[in-house]
């Protein structure tokens, strides 16, 4: 296999690369874990996407156009639990984060000068941790208000006034 190598590759930069690669992967899968359980606690009829569908981020190649699917969809989907909560949240939470992270990682997949790329996977970097965390925060937020009121909870729109 080394020998369909580049000649001025050597053993220890493929291995390297090989190791980067598998540990990328791994983030990736973690990364659409996380997205997996925030989905799982939207109430199906306020999904727009459904969790195993998640899992499509960890495809190599494809997941540079799913992560602009994933950034529309799970904001779609929180808005509308939200919504139906009565939980007061930004609006399309997780949506500027996730646009910014899945261009990022777009333009981090073009050929490009060097340095334009550093700074580009700098960029990506930030913005993909940012938007796992707030991914996170959301999902924590919908877990506990599901531990509190429960998953059936509906808030009710008409305030009954006390006699």
């Amino acid at each position: 296999m080394m020998d369909m190598l580049p000649e001025n590759i050597t053993d220890d930069m493929a291995m390297y690369v090989l190791i980067g690669g598998i540990i990328r992967i791994i983030i990736w899968i973690f990364f659409a874990l996380t997205l997996y359980r925030t989905l799982k606690l939207v109430k199906k009829d306020n999904q727009c996407i459904l969790p195993s569908q998640a899992w499509f981020v960890a495809v190599p190649i494809f997941n540079i156009y799913w992560n602009f699917e994933i950034a529309r969809r799970l904001s779609d989907s929180l808005n509308n639990e939200f919504f139906d909560r009565k939980i007061e949240v930004e609006e399309n939470p997780t949506y500027k984060w996730g646009i910014i992270f899945a261009w990022t990682f777009l333009l981090s997949n073009i050929p490009l000068p060097l340095f334009v790329l550093v700074i580009i996977g700098i960029l990506h970097l930030v913005y993909f941790i940012t938007y796992w965390i707030k991914v996170n925060e959301y999902k924590v937020l919908l877990r506990m208000h599901i531990e509190h009121y429960g998953e059936d909870f509906v808030a009710n729109s008409n305030k009954e006034t006390e006699v």
